[in-house]
């Protein structure tokens, strides 16, 4: 990684720069690593990566050096012994599409035709891409090497980082200042932590938490084998292991439920190995015999055991940091970094100069994680364990962890968990998923699975119902979220939302502040709440929100805080919070502003009641006129519910009248119980994040880091009513925004049903008179408008500006595994197109 993003760096006209190697370049973990590379993954942003890396092993590389980086093009085979695993090779195919890539879906026979060696016997099918195939590490590093010191960049070999020296500027912001060795110190204001198994030492050098740990991963060499030549690499999921051509030979390795952490990391590990465990490697040989048979008389060449760096949910950690400014990390690769090295390098170098990367970064962000989990050891541990044991498992949308649990509670779990709630975890919150009905689903400790002595739960409640959501069909809880929606819809339901992110921006400038970071004029009288986008300075959306300005109040409590100057509340999706905090921070420092930005996340519960009958219900328990004229819509007071101080706002997620409390967390439940009682005679239900899931794609609200990201504009998301492009405000991303107001729009996020009673998840391909167009961000199953709804960015094939006549002359269709389904597009939501339900308006 550390050569991938010098070379870009350097590539990118930043000659300055200088790679500093503790030992020889590789001598890590790199020099032992498989070299492996497969195009095909579930994420659109890590298929874009893969491509990247591909192209600059296989061709930039050698055409700006006239050296081979020992890249091999022997194509990559996944095998599928179930049905399920093979849907999800389906989904893949249909992905590449999107990009070009050749992939085949391959029967038994036909597998057996292409790979004789192999037992096909139990087989259900195989993905097979062509142009997968093997790096060489020690060839593709100095290369890169050979290509960024010819652009004037610099490597230092045996020059071991000794400290990081860190300033405090007059702003009270900690910078890093230098980077120290034993032969001096670079003064720089930029230093990225490529260290890999090491990273976590570094950081600590720098008071910066890197939340990765070092685990031993193996393979073994064997000998040779006759008519292996030329043969596909494997991965074998269902077994987790893997077959790389190695010559005439294979290299046999994978992921096993037990691996070896390596509890003490040794400074000094140049070229170094362990001894091969024999008792954990056995089971991932017997996967592979299976497989191979021959492999059962073929001979052990060579055994490779180093260390790898894991993280909690296997993806990098990438980006600056938030505890220190000028700080980045570009590490915990979970043995994939030569695979996507070349893509992430090119991302963090963009990220280093201009600021942000090019793509949607956000899910190797190290910001994805909340600060108080990045140093959690036992977190860390154990998301990295259950991470590492199920990585060749299926991808399933709704999948949950098991490890790394009951890490944060808001005031109503407990009152949940008695009411059959199944929790989700986000940002390491446990919020409602959906809620069972035939009773409790507590989580419990962490077994891992049975290993290292751990007594593995029987009759664990949560984990049978969370293998009930295994599966691309309808799960068989999928009539209960339907009740919890049509509930909302018909009547009203209440919604746990209390893991949200709650932040009050104040102070002297917090107008200045609100001006720049909003795209939305958020400035307008107390008690006005506005729906708004953050952005980046090119235009690219980092949030979606709600601000609400508000008045400075003697109590100075976390319902109504006391300042100086301006005050703005603001309320953000719980999963991105640390996100939205770290960015807003930056851009005060950045612009030096006098302004305070306070975290009441986990001092306030969020309850939220929806639903035509919502009015009736609150009625009862607050103390004020809820009637339209008096309490409209996108407005907020702070009133009293059931004897408390709340603060109720008057907005809506799922496209119903509703009213948001946040309510000072002690208040929390006896608020909700009131709620609860006031409810009854109306048919008041609960209902969890699958059904707002649900209900806010059927009214075409967009999700953040789905069919909104921060590789996407407000204008191409149709949020271009969020943006004060009218007035002569400056905020952050305008002029990206004109510019593309003005040249017209490249990409349209749009809105697609389909009438076939089949379940979309995002990631099929859109085609439009026979030629693909875009993929599927966000799908879900909509039950008022009884359909499939997707949500995905078009283009038109010939580069053009995307007209509204080019989208409306377009014949639709969704490919979903391999099959496609006839769609309509909709140029507005379906649902309640003229937004008479949020107003009140039930006609």
């Amino acid at each position: 990684m550390g050569c991938q993003t010098l070379y870009h760096l350097a590539k990118m006209g930043i000659t300055n720069v200088v790679l500093l190697e503790r030992d020889q370049l590789t001598a890590g973990t790199t020099w032992h690593t498989a070299g492996l590379l497969w195009q095909l993954r579930p994420s659109d942003i890590e298929v874009e990566l893969l491509s990247h890396t591909r192209r600059v092993v296989s061709k930039d590389l050698e055409q700006e050096t006239g050296l081979h980086t020992g890249w091999i093009e022997n194509g990559g085979l996944f095998i599928a012994s179930n049905k399920q695993r093979l849907d999800e090779y389906k989904r893949l195919m249909s992905l590449g599409k999107v990009y070009g890539i050749e992939s085949h879906v391959l029967s038994p026979s036909e597998t057996k035709d292409l790979y004789p060696l192999m037992n096909v016997s139990d087989l259900y099918g195989t993905l097979y891409v062509p142009t997968d195939g093997t790096m060489d590490p020690a060839g593709t590093c100095s290369t890169l090497a050979r290509a960024a010191t010819t652009r004037g960049a610099t490597v230092i070999e045996n020059c071991p980082v000794t400290g990081i020296q860190v300033k405090v500027d007059d702003f009270g912001v900690r910078r890093v200042a230098g980077v120290e060795t034993d032969y001096g110190t670079i003064q720089t204001a930029c230093a990225i932590n490529c260290a890999g198994v090491w990273a976590r030492k570094l950081g600590a050098m720098a008071g910066v938490n890197v939340p990765l740990i070092a685990m031993r991963h193996a393979y073994v060499v064997t000998e040779r084998i006759e008519g292996i030549q030329n043969m596909p690499n494997v991965r074998d999921h269902d077994a987790s292991v893997y077959l790389r051509l190695q010559g005439d030979a294979l290299s046999v390795g994978g992921y096993e439920p037990n691996p070896n952490f390596w509890e003490e990391v040794l400074d000094k590990f140049a070229f170094s190995l362990f001894d091969l465990d024999w008792d954990v490697f056995t089971q991932l040989i017997e996967g592979a015999i299976n497989r191979i048979p021959v492999l059962e008389t073929t001979g052990v060449k060579s055994t490779v055991c180093g260390p790898e760096s894991f993280t909690a949910d296997h993806k990098p950690l990438m980006g600056e940091t938030p505890e220190l400014r000028g700080f980045y990390l570009g590490c915990g690769f979970n043995s994939a970094g030569m695979m996507l090295g070349g893509g992430c390098g090119k991302e963090l170098a963009h990220w280093v100069i201009h600021g942000r990367p090019e793509m949607d970064m956000y899910g190797y962000d190290i910001r994805r994680f909340h600060h108080s989990m990045t140093n959690d050891n036992r977190w860390i541990r154990e998301r990295s364990h259950e991470s590492y044991a199920k990585n060749y498992s299926v991808v399933f949308p709704h999948d949950e962890p098991l490890a790394g649990r009951n890490m944060r509670h808001d005031p109503l779990y407990q009152e949940l968990v008695q009411q059959g709630c199944v929790f989700q975890e986000r940002h390491g919150w446990e919020r409602p998923g959906w809620f069972n009905p035939t009773g409790p689903a507590p989580l419990l400790d962490y077994d891992y699975y049975g290993m290292y002595d751990n007594k593995q739960h029987e009759d664990y409640r949560y984990n049978q119902l969370l293998r009930e959501d295994y599966t691309f069909d309808f799960p068989s809880h999928h009539d209960q979220i339907k009740a919890e929606c049509l509930t909302c819809r018909n009547a009203a339901a209440v919604f746990d939302m209390s893991y949200f992110g709650k932040f009050y921006l104040v102070g002297p400038d917090a107008k200045e502040a609100a001006d720049w970071l909003f795209t939305a004029d958020v400035s307008t009288s107390i008690g006005k709440t506005v729906y708004t986008c953050m952005l980046n300075s090119r235009g690219g959306a980092e949030s979606d929100l709600t601000v609400s300005r508000i008045e400075s109040s003697p109590l100075g409590s976390s319902l109504t805080p006391a300042f100086e100057g301006d005050g703005y509340y603001l309320a953000v999706g719980g999963g991105v919070a640390q996100h939205n905090l770290s960015h807003i921070t930056s851009v005060l420092q950045d612009r030096r502003l006098n302004c305070r930005l306070l975290d009441c996340s986990a001092e306030m519960g969020m309850i939220s009641v929806q639903g035509p009958l919502s009015r009736a219900v609150l009625q009862d328990v607050l103390d004020v006129d809820l009637s339209n004229k008096a309490f409209p819509f996108s407005t907020h007071q702070v009133v009293k519910a059931a004897g408390h101080w709340v603060r109720a706002m008057r907005l809506s997620f799922v496209g119903e009248m509703g009213w948001e409390l946040h309510v000072p967390r002690d208040a929390c439940v006896p608020v909700y119980r009131a709620v609860m009682q006031s409810g009854a005679k109306f048919g008041i239900a609960n209902a969890g994040y699958r059904a707002i899931d649900s209900l806010s794609i059927e009214k075409g609200y967009r999700h953040w880091h789905a069919d909104l990201r921060s590789d996407d504009t407000p204008l191409e998301a149709g949020l271009a009513f969020t943006c004060k492009l009218k007035s002569k405000i400056p905020f952050l991303g305008r002029e990206a925004l004109e510019v593309q107001k003005a040249q017209g729009l490249f990409k349209r996020l749009m809105c697609f049903t389909i009438d076939q009673k089949v379940p979309l998840f995002g990631l099929e391909a859109i085609w439009r008179n026979g030629k693909v167009v875009g993929l599927v961000r966000r799908a879900d199953f909509a039950f008022t408008l009884n359909k499939s709804v997707a949500y995905g960015y078009i283009r038109d094939p010939e580069g053009a500006v995307v007209t509204t006549d080019f989208v409306k002359q377009g014949e639709y269709s969704l490919e979903r595994m391999g099959v496609s389904y006839p769609a309509k597009v909709h140029l507005k939501s379906p649902f309640d197109p003229s937004n008479k339900r949020v107003k009140g308006i039930y006609d």
